[in-house]
């Protein structure tokens, strides 16, 4: 059992020394499920939110929408236009919420969606569910596993083998209704972190919403859980900021508008995100294989542009550490694997977990990247909004709650 702290502050200002780290418990996005089932009767010995009992609870993850993020879509925000692009959402700001409920969660390290899968679906925090990265090398193989798209040589329940909320809720008789794309129905990611229950596939928000709305009332006590990536997507195509952003932020509010007009008065809406995102420029990152020096004693480059993972070749850790230190300066901040556990960015972190983290992280500060064209798609290379790293803009997503 983890020990339940109070809920995390809505903001903090770090300094150039000390990245946004979670302090795992009641104030991160490992608490939404474990409250979700609290709230339908099933205690986990998690920490977990304090929602209301209730018959049924629906949790909507909006992938990438993080609070500064949703905060400046809003009135007066400066991506507005001069309107309000998520009055739905942004007006749930100022609903009352539940005693005891923070107004934004911390997700996480690093703050990415395989990641935060993880947290979300098994209440555990990274070290010990063990998805720490979107890109990271199995110590047993030596391989790099990508937990987006994973492998079939890696099982996901040896993968990750600690029980899922989902499971437990099934377990104790709850109705559990995950919906999202149907490639994800079995998917690695999905059985790791989300096993238990039913799927629904569907691809556009409109027949999810459909399908929450149907599932909440067939009068059982259930479980309702809906994803939806659009905003990541756009976001990483065409930047956080952009019209093609703000267009996907409008309709995928619109949406979750009619979700919760469309559900019974005893369920409780619940709406977060797994991560939020920033804006890299191009000119501002650096590419390795312009830099062929830095790539010396790295046996496996990994993680993300925000949250690179290096892994070195055996007793060169202080030296690629020192190296990567002077190249970016104050741009972010570079931790070896020991020094970033004992700071607490994983939490708890079993060995297991612990060799799967790269031996030296460097966690990007401000509209700063690592990339290395070399070994990246061109795709990849091409996107402009990134996460990943531990700033406020990508740990602090929203807690919207509505409902009973």
């Amino acid at each position: 059992m983890i020990e339940s702290v109070r809920p995390a502050p809505s903001r903090v200002e770090p300094t150039s020394d000390r990245p946004v780290v979670p302090v795992y418990g009641i104030g991160t996005l490992g608490a939404v499920l474990p409250g979700a089932a609290a709230a339908l009767g099933v205690p986990t010995g998690l920490p977990a939110l304090p929602f209301p009992e209730v018959r049924s609870v629906c949790v909507v993850i909006v992938d990438g929408l993080g609070a500064d993020l949703l905060d400046a879509a809003g009135p007066g925000g400066p991506d507005s236009a001069d309107r309000c692009e998520a009055p739905f959402l942004t007006g749930l700001t100022s609903v009352p919420r539940p005693a005891g409920c923070p107004d934004t969660l911390r997700v996480g390290c690093p703050t990415t969606t395989a990641t935060s899968m993880g947290s979300f679906g098994t209440g555990q925090p990274p070290g010990r569910h063990g998805m720490v990265g979107y890109q990271i090398r199995d110590p047993i193989r030596g391989v790099l596993l990508n937990q987006l798209r994973w492998d079939p040589y890696t099982d996901p329940v040896d993968w990750q083998p600690l029980p899922t909320i989902f499971g437990l809720c099934v377990a104790a008789g709850i109705d559990v209704c995950r919906i999202g794309a149907e490639e994800f129905a079995g998917s690695g990611l999905t059985v790791a972190a989300h096993r238990g229950g039913t799927f629904v596939g569907a691809k556009e928000l409109s027949a999810r919403v459909d399908a929450a709305i149907a599932a909440a009332h067939r009068q059982t006590r259930s479980l309702i859980y809906l994803y939806w990536g659009g905003v990541d997507s756009a976001g990483h195509e065409h930047g956080c900021r952009s019209a093609e952003w703000r267009t996907e932020v409008r309709g995928t509010d619109a949406q979750l508008a009619r979700l919760a007009a469309g559900l019974p008065p005893d369920t409780l809406l619940v709406i977060t995100a797994d991560h939020g995102m920033v804006d890299v420029p191009h000119a501002g990152r650096l590419d390795m294989a312009s830099r062929p020096e830095l790539r010396r004693d790295i046996a496996v480059f990994g993680g993300e542009p925000r949250m690179v993972q290096l892994y070195c070749r055996y007793g060169q850790v202080d030296e690629v550490a020192t190296r990567m230190r002077d190249a970016v300066g104050d741009s972010a901040w570079v931790r070896t694997r020991a020094e970033a556990i004992d700071e607490g960015w994983f939490g708890p972190t079993e060995p297991r977990v612990a060799d799967r983290i790269g031996d030296v992280l460097i966690a990007a500060r401000g509209s700063f990247a690592i990339v290395d064209s070399g070994l990246q798609h061109k795709k990849s290379l091409a996107l402009i909004g990134h996460h990943g790293s531990l700033t406020e803009a990508e740990q602090l997503v929203p807690l919207l709650v509505a409902g009973t």
